[in-house]
Protein backbone atom coordinates (compact mmCIF):
# COMPACT_ATOMS: atom_id res chain seq x y z
CA UNK A 1 0.00 0.00 0.00
CA UNK A 2 1.06 3.63 -0.40
CA UNK A 3 -0.46 6.85 1.21
CA UNK A 4 -1.03 9.91 -0.34
CA UNK A 5 -1.59 13.60 0.69
CA UNK A 6 -2.84 16.34 -1.36
CA UNK A 7 -1.89 19.37 1.13
CA UNK A 8 -4.02 22.43 -0.24
CA UNK A 9 -4.56 25.94 1.30
CA UNK A 10 -8.16 25.36 2.05
CA UNK A 11 -8.52 21.20 2.14
CA UNK A 12 -6.20 18.31 2.58
CA UNK A 13 -6.74 15.23 0.92
CA UNK A 14 -5.74 11.92 2.01
CA UNK A 15 -5.67 8.74 -0.25
CA UNK A 16 -4.22 5.33 0.13
CA UNK A 17 -3.95 3.05 -2.93
CA UNK A 18 -3.58 -0.96 -3.23
CA UNK A 19 -0.41 -2.43 -4.98
CA UNK A 20 -2.07 -1.94 -7.83
CA UNK A 21 -3.06 1.69 -7.87
CA UNK A 22 -6.52 0.99 -6.97
CA UNK A 23 -8.59 3.42 -4.39
CA UNK A 24 -8.77 1.49 -1.02
CA UNK A 25 -9.75 5.03 1.16
CA UNK A 26 -10.16 8.68 0.46
CA UNK A 27 -11.31 11.79 2.99
CA UNK A 28 -11.30 14.78 2.81
CA UNK A 29 -10.95 17.85 5.54
CA UNK A 30 -10.27 21.46 5.85
CA UNK A 31 -6.68 22.65 6.35
CA UNK A 32 -6.16 24.99 9.21
CA UNK A 33 -5.81 28.10 7.15
CA UNK A 34 -2.67 30.07 8.72
CA UNK A 35 -1.92 27.42 11.66
CA UNK A 36 1.45 25.38 10.83
CA UNK A 37 1.42 23.82 13.96
CA UNK A 38 -2.29 22.94 13.42
CA UNK A 39 -1.73 21.80 9.66
CA UNK A 40 0.85 19.40 10.95
CA UNK A 41 -1.29 18.03 13.51
CA UNK A 42 -4.22 17.54 10.68
CA UNK A 43 -2.20 15.45 8.05
CA UNK A 44 -0.61 13.28 10.52
CA UNK A 45 -4.16 12.09 12.04
CA UNK A 46 -5.37 11.88 8.73
CA UNK A 47 -2.94 9.59 7.78
CA UNK A 48 -3.74 7.74 11.03
CA UNK A 49 -7.15 7.72 10.12
CA UNK A 50 -6.57 6.33 6.84
CA UNK A 51 -4.13 3.75 7.95
CA UNK A 52 -6.57 2.38 10.31
CA UNK A 53 -9.12 1.87 8.10
CA UNK A 54 -7.34 0.21 4.77
CA UNK A 55 -4.96 -1.94 7.60
CA UNK A 56 -1.82 0.09 6.74
CA UNK A 57 1.29 -0.98 8.25
CA UNK A 58 3.36 1.80 10.53
CA UNK A 59 6.04 1.28 7.78
CA UNK A 60 4.08 2.21 5.22
CA UNK A 61 5.11 5.38 3.58
CA UNK A 62 3.57 8.59 3.17
CA UNK A 63 3.88 10.85 -0.07
CA UNK A 64 2.88 14.73 0.88
CA UNK A 65 2.05 17.19 -2.13
CA UNK A 66 2.47 20.90 -1.19
CA UNK A 67 1.98 24.40 -2.68
CA UNK A 68 5.74 24.91 -2.70
CA UNK A 69 8.85 23.29 -2.58
CA UNK A 70 11.48 21.67 -0.46
CA UNK A 71 14.88 24.23 -0.83
CA UNK A 72 17.88 21.82 -1.59
CA UNK A 73 19.94 24.47 0.21
CA UNK A 74 17.85 24.76 3.84
CA UNK A 75 15.64 22.03 3.98
CA UNK A 76 12.87 24.19 4.36
CA UNK A 77 10.18 24.80 2.40
CA UNK A 78 9.88 27.96 -0.48
CA UNK A 79 7.62 29.64 -2.94
CA UNK A 80 4.77 28.32 -0.84
CA UNK A 81 1.08 30.35 -1.64
CA UNK A 82 0.17 28.86 1.75
CA UNK A 83 2.40 31.15 3.81
CA UNK A 84 2.37 29.36 7.08
CA UNK A 85 4.63 26.98 5.67
CA UNK A 86 7.21 29.16 4.37
CA UNK A 87 10.33 28.68 5.83
CA UNK A 88 9.47 25.67 7.81
CA UNK A 89 10.69 22.24 7.88
CA UNK A 90 7.87 20.52 7.07
CA UNK A 91 9.15 17.38 6.25
CA UNK A 92 10.73 16.47 9.28
CA UNK A 93 8.03 17.96 11.56
CA UNK A 94 5.10 15.28 9.59
CA UNK A 95 7.79 12.24 10.20
CA UNK A 96 8.40 13.43 14.04
CA UNK A 97 4.50 13.63 14.36
CA UNK A 98 3.44 10.41 12.42
CA UNK A 99 6.63 7.98 12.93
CA UNK A 100 6.33 7.54 8.86
CA UNK A 101 9.16 8.15 6.53
CA UNK A 102 7.90 11.12 4.69
CA UNK A 103 8.42 12.52 0.67
CA UNK A 104 7.41 16.21 -0.13
CA UNK A 105 6.93 17.40 -3.64
CA UNK A 106 5.55 20.34 -5.20
CA UNK A 107 1.28 19.56 -6.02
CA UNK A 108 2.19 20.09 -9.87
CA UNK A 109 4.63 17.26 -9.70
CA UNK A 110 2.32 15.38 -8.03
CA UNK A 111 -0.17 15.93 -11.01
CA UNK A 112 2.26 14.98 -13.49
CA UNK A 113 3.22 12.00 -11.80
CA UNK A 114 -0.68 10.95 -11.51
CA UNK A 115 -0.78 11.32 -15.06
CA UNK A 116 2.24 9.69 -16.29
CA UNK A 117 1.54 6.49 -14.14
CA UNK A 118 -1.67 5.34 -14.80
CA UNK A 119 -3.28 8.58 -16.40
CA UNK A 120 -3.75 10.41 -20.03
CA UNK A 121 0.75 9.93 -19.80
CA UNK A 122 1.11 6.86 -19.43
CA UNK A 123 2.53 4.85 -22.89
CA UNK A 124 4.79 7.91 -23.06
CA UNK A 125 8.45 8.54 -21.47
CA UNK A 126 8.32 12.11 -21.00
CA UNK A 127 5.53 14.02 -19.52
CA UNK A 128 4.99 17.47 -18.99
CA UNK A 129 1.91 17.82 -16.61
CA UNK A 130 -0.15 21.58 -16.60
CA UNK A 131 -1.87 23.20 -14.06
CA UNK A 132 -4.15 26.02 -15.10
CA UNK A 133 -6.20 26.90 -12.29
CA UNK A 134 -6.18 29.69 -9.57
CA UNK A 135 -2.52 29.50 -10.51
CA UNK A 136 -0.33 28.29 -13.10
CA UNK A 137 1.90 25.38 -12.34
CA UNK A 138 3.96 22.52 -14.29
CA UNK A 139 6.06 19.11 -13.73
CA UNK A 140 8.20 17.52 -15.59
CA UNK A 141 8.56 13.62 -15.34
CA UNK A 142 10.39 11.24 -16.91
CA UNK A 143 9.83 7.66 -16.79
CA UNK A 144 7.32 8.27 -14.39
CA UNK A 145 9.48 9.96 -12.48
CA UNK A 146 9.35 13.34 -11.06
CA UNK A 147 11.99 15.62 -12.58
CA UNK A 148 13.01 18.32 -9.29
CA UNK A 149 15.99 20.06 -10.77
CA UNK A 150 18.89 21.23 -8.97
CA UNK A 151 17.20 24.25 -7.35
CA UNK A 152 14.17 22.22 -7.28
CA UNK A 153 12.45 23.91 -9.11
CA UNK A 154 12.06 22.10 -12.46
CA UNK A 155 8.72 23.08 -14.29
CA UNK A 156 7.90 26.10 -12.99
CA UNK A 157 6.68 27.29 -16.08
CA UNK A 158 4.39 30.08 -14.89
CA UNK A 159 6.98 32.47 -13.69
CA UNK A 160 8.59 32.84 -16.72
CA UNK A 161 7.66 35.85 -18.98
CA UNK A 162 5.07 35.41 -21.63
CA UNK A 163 6.96 34.26 -24.86
CA UNK A 164 6.84 36.70 -27.83
CA UNK A 165 4.45 39.39 -26.66
CA UNK A 166 1.76 40.65 -28.80
CA UNK A 167 -0.44 43.53 -29.08
CA UNK A 168 -4.08 42.06 -28.77
CA UNK A 169 -6.95 44.61 -29.96
CA UNK A 170 -5.12 47.66 -28.59
CA UNK A 171 -3.27 46.32 -25.78
CA UNK A 172 0.33 45.48 -25.47
CA UNK A 173 1.04 42.70 -23.17
CA UNK A 174 4.58 44.40 -22.63
CA UNK A 175 5.37 44.61 -19.44
CA UNK A 176 2.16 42.79 -18.23
CA UNK A 177 0.53 42.67 -14.79
CA UNK A 178 2.47 42.49 -11.60
CA UNK A 179 2.72 38.97 -10.36
CA UNK A 180 2.98 38.52 -6.53
CA UNK A 181 6.73 36.53 -6.72
CA UNK A 182 7.65 40.27 -7.76
CA UNK A 183 8.14 40.50 -11.15
CA UNK A 184 5.89 41.79 -13.97
CA UNK A 185 4.43 40.01 -17.29
CA UNK A 186 4.28 36.42 -15.40
CA UNK A 187 3.01 33.40 -17.60
CA UNK A 188 0.93 33.37 -14.60
CA UNK A 189 -0.83 36.96 -14.85
CA UNK A 190 -1.88 36.14 -18.28
CA UNK A 191 -3.10 31.92 -17.94
CA UNK A 192 -4.60 31.32 -14.50
CA UNK A 193 -7.94 31.59 -14.16
CA UNK A 194 -8.16 35.14 -12.16
CA UNK A 195 -6.51 36.22 -15.11
CA UNK A 196 -8.86 35.08 -18.03
CA UNK A 197 -12.18 36.06 -15.95
CA UNK A 198 -10.36 39.69 -15.61
CA UNK A 199 -9.45 39.50 -19.54
CA UNK A 200 -13.15 38.43 -20.25
CA UNK A 201 -14.97 41.80 -17.93
CA UNK A 202 -14.87 39.86 -14.95
CA UNK A 203 -17.09 37.04 -16.44
CA UNK A 204 -16.90 33.67 -14.46
CA UNK A 205 -14.53 30.96 -16.10
CA UNK A 206 -17.06 28.23 -16.11
CA UNK A 207 -19.09 29.91 -18.11
CA UNK A 208 -17.16 31.35 -20.82
CA UNK A 209 -17.07 28.22 -22.56
CA UNK A 210 -21.01 28.54 -22.78
CA UNK A 211 -20.87 32.06 -23.72
CA UNK A 212 -18.55 31.53 -26.84
CA UNK A 213 -20.68 29.08 -27.99
CA UNK A 214 -23.77 31.56 -27.10
CA UNK A 215 -21.62 33.86 -29.79
CA UNK A 216 -20.77 36.77 -26.86
CA UNK A 217 -18.44 39.16 -28.56
CA UNK A 218 -16.62 39.62 -25.36
CA UNK A 219 -16.20 35.97 -24.68
CA UNK A 220 -14.86 34.92 -27.93
CA UNK A 221 -12.37 37.51 -27.89
CA UNK A 222 -10.85 36.60 -24.61
CA UNK A 223 -10.82 32.88 -25.13
CA UNK A 224 -9.22 33.90 -28.38
CA UNK A 225 -6.56 35.89 -26.62
CA UNK A 226 -6.17 33.12 -23.87
CA UNK A 227 -5.90 30.14 -26.70
CA UNK A 228 -2.89 32.29 -28.46
CA UNK A 229 -1.17 33.19 -25.21
CA UNK A 230 -1.16 29.48 -24.42
CA UNK A 231 0.19 28.26 -27.58
CA UNK A 232 2.98 30.33 -27.19
CA UNK A 233 3.60 29.60 -23.57
CA UNK A 234 3.70 26.03 -24.59
CA UNK A 235 5.48 26.18 -27.57
CA UNK A 236 8.40 27.60 -25.14
CA UNK A 237 8.32 24.50 -23.51
CA UNK A 238 7.93 22.52 -26.30
CA UNK A 239 11.56 24.23 -27.67
CA UNK A 240 13.15 23.07 -24.40
CA UNK A 241 11.92 20.07 -23.05
CA UNK A 242 10.17 18.35 -26.16
CA UNK A 243 8.16 16.16 -24.04
CA UNK A 244 6.48 13.36 -25.59
CA UNK A 245 3.08 14.72 -23.97
CA UNK A 246 1.38 17.99 -22.40
CA UNK A 247 -1.32 17.07 -20.09
CA UNK A 248 -3.84 19.51 -18.58
CA UNK A 249 -4.80 19.85 -15.07
CA UNK A 250 -6.63 22.33 -13.05
CA UNK A 251 -9.99 24.08 -13.63
CA UNK A 252 -9.64 25.84 -17.40
CA UNK A 253 -8.63 21.91 -18.43
CA UNK A 254 -12.72 21.38 -18.68
CA UNK A 255 -12.42 23.81 -21.99
CA UNK A 256 -12.19 21.51 -24.47
CA UNK A 257 -11.69 23.95 -27.55
CA UNK A 258 -8.04 24.26 -26.38
CA UNK A 259 -7.05 20.72 -27.00
CA UNK A 260 -7.70 21.66 -30.73
CA UNK A 261 -6.94 25.15 -31.19
CA UNK A 262 -3.51 25.27 -29.00
CA UNK A 263 -1.78 22.64 -31.42
CA UNK A 264 -2.86 24.52 -34.39
CA UNK A 265 -1.22 27.38 -33.08
CA UNK A 266 1.69 26.59 -31.61
CA UNK A 267 3.07 25.39 -34.59
CA UNK A 268 4.26 29.02 -35.50
CA UNK A 269 6.58 28.98 -32.39
CA UNK A 270 7.41 25.74 -32.15
CA UNK A 271 11.79 25.77 -33.66
CA UNK A 272 10.43 22.28 -35.76
CA UNK A 273 9.50 21.65 -39.38
CA UNK A 274 6.11 20.02 -37.40
CA UNK A 275 4.90 19.36 -33.94
CA UNK A 276 3.32 16.47 -33.61
CA UNK A 277 3.35 16.98 -29.14
CA UNK A 278 -0.25 15.71 -28.22
CA UNK A 279 -2.04 17.89 -26.04
CA UNK A 280 -4.50 15.72 -23.93
CA UNK A 281 -6.91 16.76 -21.06
CA UNK A 282 -6.41 15.14 -17.73
CA UNK A 283 -8.00 11.57 -16.84
CA UNK A 284 -7.96 11.78 -13.19
CA UNK A 285 -9.56 15.42 -12.64
CA UNK A 286 -9.01 16.91 -9.33
CA UNK A 287 -7.81 13.84 -7.53
CA UNK A 288 -4.51 14.03 -9.81
CA UNK A 289 -2.26 15.69 -7.10
CA UNK A 290 -3.22 12.98 -4.02
CA UNK A 291 -3.09 9.78 -6.28
CA UNK A 292 0.33 11.78 -7.34
CA UNK A 293 1.31 12.02 -4.23
CA UNK A 294 1.06 8.56 -3.32
CA UNK A 295 3.23 7.74 -5.68
CA UNK A 296 5.96 9.46 -4.80
CA UNK A 297 6.84 5.70 -3.72
CA UNK A 298 7.28 3.84 -5.78
CA UNK A 299 7.09 -0.61 -5.42
CA UNK A 300 9.99 -0.40 -7.79
CA UNK A 301 12.29 2.14 -6.08
CA UNK A 302 12.80 5.61 -4.50
CA UNK A 303 13.94 7.54 -7.27
CA UNK A 304 13.19 11.26 -8.02
CA UNK A 305 15.25 12.42 -10.88
CA UNK A 306 17.18 15.45 -10.33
Amino acid sequence: MRIGIDLGGTKIEGIVLDGAGREAARRRIATPAGDYDGTVEAVAGLVAELAARTGASRSTPVGIGIPGTVSPATGLVKNANSTCLIGKPLDRDLEAAMARPVKLANDANCFAVSEARDGAGQKFRTVFGVILGTGVGGGLVIDAHPLTGANAIAGEWGHNPLPWPQIHDGVDERPGAPCYCGNAGCIETFLSGPALSRDAGGMATDKIAAKVADGDAEAQAAMQRYTHRLARALASVINIFDPDIIVLGGGLSNITALYEDVPRLWQDWVFSDRCDTPLMPNVHGDSGGVRGAAWLWPLDDGLIVR
